[in-house]
């Protein structure tokens, strides 16, 4: 059975087949079809009353000259789909919105077009980071039907980043362990989470950020889904485990603040959009 996760908001799942990656394909001759606008963490989108539309056609009046170099992200219900970014000085021509991709920031976009826009942040982030070879320093250039580079120097090949992070709900019977960042917003708590270590399990890895985080251990850690999370480039693997003892520590580096509730009582959290949300709606009052 296909987890449900699958299906959230920045995993390609979730346009159930409308998209095709370009990895592969041949690009086309001209850059026309859907425009994947990004500005500042913000889509460039249209709207119609309370529908938001990708631009479609050649590059968007008013915007053309603005437009870095365009990059093909791949196939849209058959037309191609095409990444630029927008300065984030540039003014947007009457008719186009920006509106964030960002959930903790309240985004109103479907999740198709969140999915998209996913997609090109990281195309985008990708593009701005692997001009140059990191072995020896040389410009770099586009592996044939590929994401990666390769070097014309020293022929050293390197491809998109993704960089996995672990993402927990801890329970102990009717109650679940949650923390909260200093930044966040006054009252909001969610799972504890952190990036894997080289070397390391998944399993592994949520054993040791719980404890050194919140200073307690669990056991019984079970896999629940994934998602892409393109802030920049991250992979989020979503677990649940079991409380196995200790008292609550926090890394104060780390944390403002962890601490136990009960599950048909918990504090304002993370939004649907994220796979933390997705946990808590279905896995702390199991």
């Amino acid at each position: 059975m296909t987890p449900l996760s699958v299906y959230l908001p920045f995993n390609r799942d979730c346009l159930r087949g409308a998209f095709v990656p370009a990895k592969g394909g041949t690009r086309p001759a001209e850059p026309h079809g859907h425009w994947l606008i990004v500005q500042d963490q913000k889509l460039i989108v249209t709207a119609h009353g309370n529908e938001f539309r990708l631009p479609l056609g050649g590059p968007p009046a008013g915007l053309d000259g603005a437009l870095e170099h365009p990059v093909w992200l791949g196939t849209l219900e058959g037309a191609p789909c095409w990444v630029a970014a927008l300065p984030r000085g540039a003014t947007l021509p009457a008719g186009f919105h920006a509106e964030t991709l960002i959930p903790m920031q309240g985004t109103r976009l479907p999740d198709g077009l969140l999915s998209l826009g996913g997609m090109a942040m990281q195309a985008l982030w990708w593009e701005s980071t692997s001009g140059h070879c990191p072995r020896c320093g040389e410009p770099t250039a586009r592996i044939e039907g590929e994401w990666g580079k390769r070097c014309p120097r020293c022929r050293y090949e390197h491809f998109p980043h993704l960089h996995p992070a672990v993402i927990v709900l801890v329970r102990d019977g009717d109650r679940c362990l949650l923390a909260r960042k200093r930044e966040w917003t006054p009252g909001r708590y969610a799972l504890v989470a952190g990036f894997v270590d080289n070397g390391e399990s998944l399993e592994g890895a949520v054993q040791r950020e719980v404890k050194e985080e919140v200073g307690v251990d669990v056991k019984d850690v079970q896999y629940v889904g994934s998602q892409n999370w393109p802030f920049p480039s991250q992979l989020m693997v979503g677990f649940v485990a079991t409380y196995a003892g200790g008292e609550i520590t926090i890394d104060r580096e780390e944390l403002e603040d962890a601490r136990w509730f009960a599950c048909d009582r918990l504090p304002e959290g993370p939004s649907r959009h994220s796979i933390a949300g997705f946990i808590l709606a279905n896995y702390a009052r199991r």
